[in-house]
């Protein structure tokens, strides 16, 4: 009776888990990896600091975004167009398409760097293949049926964990250097800090989250809900959103301190090769190190790069008025017209992904980027989070809403800061 009890209760508890999680598992793609060893490699645990300090404020955007979608049972493109002037409304889709473009291209790259790396042969022959892989999935697969096997390959990120525990580690050190950062503001660590902001708070999560926030509603029909039903909900995107991205920042935390104990320590202060990044593996896996480094990337990079084109989708169509998505039929007209979206927003990062750019050094700029667009997107969401005319007797209000003006002006001043240094 007790067995079956407590199995009612993690079925009833997993259940409460959707957009949240699977958008946090996302967070942590190519760029979120490299973005991170980059820290842990250049700074040791001087940077260690950030993603704590992101972690409430990168939880309130997302539950801001989610709410948005669940609330008005439209995503966040189709509300700034409702509340916006048409100017605002595709300055923010083209700025959202521009970056997930160049995101998709460095995830793309990185990939195809992470299995020449594991097998040899050519990377190009490999971002094409990824690229038309990628696209064949979204288009005629579900993505809820294939991330359930795609986020098992992710686990490989657990070998971060796994390597900082083999190790000595000065833990006093470590807590010392959180409270009171080793740290000189110059230039290049306002870049650092930017980088990691943006790839932990990255404008292409709040339109995932909304959107998929909106397919939820949609998919019950859209029937009018009560007080109390709205707000059980409100309360599972709370959960579902800190758990999800309570791990996304955890596996963050883990990178940045195994590439500061391992590649920092060893002189390795710069990393320019996808073999340089997988260095930091080798003290558990040794000469596995290859294979669990492109596991980790592959895994991530083929649940990063449908939430990369889906999200610029969702902008697009609803920006265009038509509503597609993910659960579209590829034969219906809309479902064409999301689709197709989709197909150039992939095979635009594919081409991109072809250049003689390094992967590491593009996905590291991916994330630069990310944190320079998040500002106006941020400060959009959040005076639609406060319109009574959008969000009804839910609008955004109290700590979450201080939470995510918060945010909007940490990112801000980082970035002001990084152009003015």
């Amino acid at each position: 009776m007790k067995s079956q009890i407590k199995k009612l209760v993690i079925k009833s508890g997993a259940s409460r888990l959707g957009p949240g999680l699977i958008t946090g598992a996302a967070d942590d793609d190519p760029s979120g990896i490299a973005t991170y060893s980059q820290a842990g490699a250049q700074f040791g645990f001087g940077m260690l600091w950030t993603v704590i300090f992101t972690f409430p404020l990168m939880t309130a955007i997302q539950m801001v975004s989610a709410r948005i979608g669940h609330i008005t049972g439209h995503g966040l493109t189709a509300n700034i167009k409702r509340a916006f002037p048409r100017w605002v409304t595709l300055s923010i889709v083209v700025l959202l398409v521009c970056a997930n473009t160049l995101n998709i291209s460095a995830d793309i790259a990185a990939m195809a760097a992470a299995l020449k790396l594991l097998a040899g042969g050519s990377a190009l022959v490999y971002s094409i293949t990824f690229g038309l892989l990628c696209l064949v999935i979204q288009v005629f697969l579900p993505y809820q049926s294939y991330v359930r096997w795609l986020k098992w390959l992710t686990l490989a990120l657990l070998s971060y964990v796994a390597v900082v525990f083999s190790l000595h580690v000065d833990w006093w050190d470590v807590g010392r250097s959180i409270v009171f950062p080793p740290l000189v503001l110059s230039r290049k660590s306002l870049l650092m800090i930017v980088a990691v902001f943006g790839t932990t708070i990255s404008p292409y999560l709040f339109f995932w989250q909304a959107a998929q926030e909106m397919e939820d509603v949609r998919a019950g029909s859209g029937k009018a809900q009560s007080v109390a039903q709205v707000r059980r909900h409100l309360q599972r995107i709370q959960w579902d959103t800190i758990i999800g991205m309570g791990l996304s920042n955890l596996i963050a935390f883990f990178i940045i301190l195994c590439t500061a104990i391992t590649l920092h320590k060893a002189g390795i202060t710069e990393i320019d090769t996808s073999a340089q990044a997988a260095e930091a593996l080798r003290p558990l896996a040794g000469e596995f190190t290859f294979v669990l480094f492109s596991m980790g990337i592959i895994g991530t990079g083929m649940l990063a790069v449908p939430v990369l084109a889906g999200s610029a989708a969702y902008a697009t169509a609803e920006a265009m008025g038509f509503e597609g998505s993910l659960s579209s039929r590829l034969d219906q007209g809309e479902g064409r017209g999301f689709y197709g979206i989709v197909a150039l927003a992939t095979l635009g990062g594919v081409a991109l992904s072809l250049s003689p750019t390094d992967a590491v050094k593009e996905l590291f700029w991916a994330a630069v980027l990310n944190g320079v667009i998040a500002v106006p997107i941020m400060i959009v969401m959040m005076l639609l989070a406060g319109r009574r005319d959008i969000m009804g007797e839910h609008i955004v209000n109290g700590r979450l809403r201080w939470l995510g003006w918060l945010s909007t002006a940490v990112m801000g001043a980082t970035v002001v800061g990084m152009f003015f240094s």
